[in-house]
């Protein structure tokens, strides 16, 4: 049988330098290149397992998780049935939890979200299917749950179990402080955990606040465990479980215990592994620019001095003496890590006019561009390049901003039922497109996870999009310049969106194709809690893809921000605006014009700050990390990275 310890990662991730050792880490991991090639791989290992059982005439016994990490799997073992024949017949399956209290109906509920995306798609039999009941009575848990136990051990053990993670460490529900004999219980669940779910529940308040899980030992029993995890929130888990000690503060780290364990993940999620994060400090490495850059930030910051105060001796004591070797001395390293980055400071985004461009980012000519500014979501423009937009447009730049979603999903039920009742109350009994006395009444007695009506929707997309307008209007931006693209894959009034189809790249090409663009930006950041952004970017690059041959996209340069989540490594920094302090409160204030995304924030993800505070603190720490390289002293900077599309 063909495992996921016979398959390499992706060579290309390795590019970086040529290190094989990883004596760092303490669990087996795989890297690839994203989660759909991942995914593949894994339910390979699967479907084989599944059919070596058949041909033995055997029970194949599968531990199965939820979450988002394990979509893809799913569809990729439906994909087999439906196309290549792959029989469930032989497969008991045993989930890892489920809320409590918790009703099978509830599409929040685990046996909701197995039966939608696995189970009613494959020709398993219903009595071989068993997730935690959330509906059994309090007094008859326990007993329920050495029930639980039994039945996984009657049915010979789990043969595979496939595993996500929390931010915690937590796998299953098995939160920080879980003992590793721990079985099948009811847990109370971590605040963080809470958080993390709180979108889906539109609001931490209507999150359960406990579940019933298998345990760690029940975990640790099974022959074969798989553990998944993408994207850039789960790399700081992922390290401390890999490479950390052993401690029921991280569950997932009792792992490390198991013989045959396979952590699957994708580069991002790998990212701040050792071998990846500093491979210097492991073993010789190919030097190639962007590893020589990231190496020099990384000593300054280890040493606590500035670039031009590094001398051989630094290098030599943290790993690099083959790079000092390589260049000569650290006087020529410094020199030229300097010029690297002072080169990326510019005050003038689009290029300033009648210079000599070719120590700057950004080209002179020519000296008025036409500039098309994505936002994934109706607040992004502003959180993200508040200060870069003003300058843009002060500049005298044809600047057009486009909103690629609604938002409307973000707008809370107590915001629109203000609006709808402030319209009703000034309308009255005249006629109007939208039903407010329907909408107020909807709202009202709005169930719990109804889906919005139309209307409702419509007014909540309604809300943002004049909320945008105010914001672009005292940017400085003309009306006729603000585009609302509501790319149908994000309208299906639930958190879980669309795929991306063929009508939002088509969309996106057009106002690309009608613009004409010489700079265009975008949210580069894909670490929002529901991959809004990801799916609007690869909007983007599907139509710069569509419309490359078209003799205007020759001039035509891609430029990627960063979002509400995280920024740019300086490294990875390749045009840096500062902003003055006047700047940063003009940024503040067409944030804050957003007003039904402040203090009550949907989709804060695993930040708990206003979406105005967490762009300042980044905007300024980015300024102080240029500080103490010995650059210049700014207020702030925004920070982008140039993209060949």
């Amino acid at each position: 049988m063909k495992s996921v310890l016979e398959i390499k990662p992706d060579i290309s991730y390795k590019s970086a330098g040529k290190f094989e050792e990883t004596r760092f880490e303490k669990i087996h991991n795989e890297i690839f290149k994203n989660s759909v090639e991942a995914s593949k791989i894994v339910a390979q290992e699967i479907a084989a397992l599944i059919r070596s059982k058949q041909a033995e005439n055997k029970f194949c016994v599968l531990g199965l998780a939820t979450g988002s990490s394990p979509i893809k799997v799913y569809e990729e073992l439906v994909r087999m049935y439906k196309e290549e024949g792959l029989s469930f017949s032989n497969v008991v399956t045993f989930n890892l939890d489920e809320y409590y209290p918790m009703t099978k109906e509830n599409n929040q509920s685990y046996h909701y979200f197995m039966h939608q995306h696995l189970f009613n798609h494959i020709d398993i039999k219903p009595e071989n299917i068993n997730i935690p009941d959330g509906t059994v009575a309090i007094d008859e848990l326990n007993q329920y749950c050495v029930d639980y136990e039994m039945k996984i051990k009657n049915a010979g053990g789990l043969d595979f179990q496939l595993l996500g993670i929390g931010r915690t460490g937590h796998v299953g529900f098995n939160e920080p402080g879980s003992h590793i004999n721990s079985g099948t219980r009811i847990i109370t669940l971590d605040h963080i955990t809470r958080v993390d779910a709180s979108s889906d529940f539109n609001g931490i308040d209507n999150v359960p606040k406990r579940a019933i899980t298998m345990g760690v030992s029940t975990i640790l029993r099974s022959k074969r465990i798989v553990l998944m995890a993408w994207g850039q929130n789960k790399a700081s888990i992922i390290k401390r479980t890999i490479q950390g000690e052993i401690s029921s503060e991280v569950p997932a780290t009792f792992l490390q215990n198991h013989t045959n364990t396979t952590f699957v993940l994708d580069q991002s999620a790998a990212s701040e592994l050792t071998r990846f994060e500093t491979p210097w400090l492991v073993g010789e490495c190919i030097w190639t620019p962007e590893l020589k850059n990231k190496a020099i930030v990384w000593l300054c910051q280890e040493t606590k001095q500035s670039i031009l105060k590094l001398t051989d001796r630094d290098y030599n004591n943290n790993g690099m003496s083959d790079l000092l070797a390589q260049e000569g001395s650290a006087y020529d390293l410094n020199i030229n890590m300097f010029n690297v980055l002072q080169h990326t400071i510019t005050g003038w985004p689009g290029g300033k006019p009648n210079t000599d461009d070719s120590h700057r980012p950004e080209r002179a000519n020519p000296a008025k561009k036409r500039i098309i500014l994505f936002s994934p979501h109706p607040d992004d423009d502003v959180i993200s390049m508040g200060g870069t937009f003003s300058k843009l447009i002060k500049q005298g730049h044809d600047v057009h901003v486009v909103y690629q979603t609604s938002g409307n999903i973000a707008v809370t039920d107590d915001e629109a039922l203000k609006f709808a009742e402030v319209c009703n109350d000034f309308i009255g009994e005249t006629e109007c497109d939208v039903d407010f006395p329907a909408v107020i009444n909807f709202i009202n007695n709005k169930t719990e996870n109804q889906i919005d009506s139309l209307e409702v929707r419509k007014l909540k997309g309604l809300i943002r999009r004049r909320e945008s307008y105010a914001a672009t209007r005292y940017i400085g931006l003309k009306d006729e310049n603000t585009h609302f693209l509501d790319l149908p894959f994000y309208e299906t009034g639930r958190v879980k969106k669309n795929p991306l189809g063929a009508d939002d790249i088509a969309i996106v090409a057009a106002i690309i194709a009608k613009i004409k663009p010489h700079q265009v930006f975008a949210a580069g950041d894909l670490a929002d809690p529901h991959g809004t952004h990801e799916v609007c970017l690869n909007a983007i690059f599907a139509a710069l893809k569509q419309l490359k041959p078209e003799p205007y996209m020759s001039d035509c340069w891609l430029w990627l921000y960063r979002g509400a989540w995280h920024e740019w490594d300086i490294h990875e920094i390749d045009m840096a605006v500062p902003l003055s302090p006047d700047e940063v409160l003009l940024k503040r204030h067409a944030i804050l014009y957003h007003q039904s995304q402040k203090d009550r924030v949907m989709f804060q993800g695993n930040d708990s700050r206003e979406f105005w505070v967490r762009a300042e603190d980044r905007n300024k720490n980015t300024a102080k990390i240029y500080d103490d390289l010995g650059l210049a002293e700014y207020e702030a900077i925004e920070a982008f990275k140039r993209f060949d599309y």
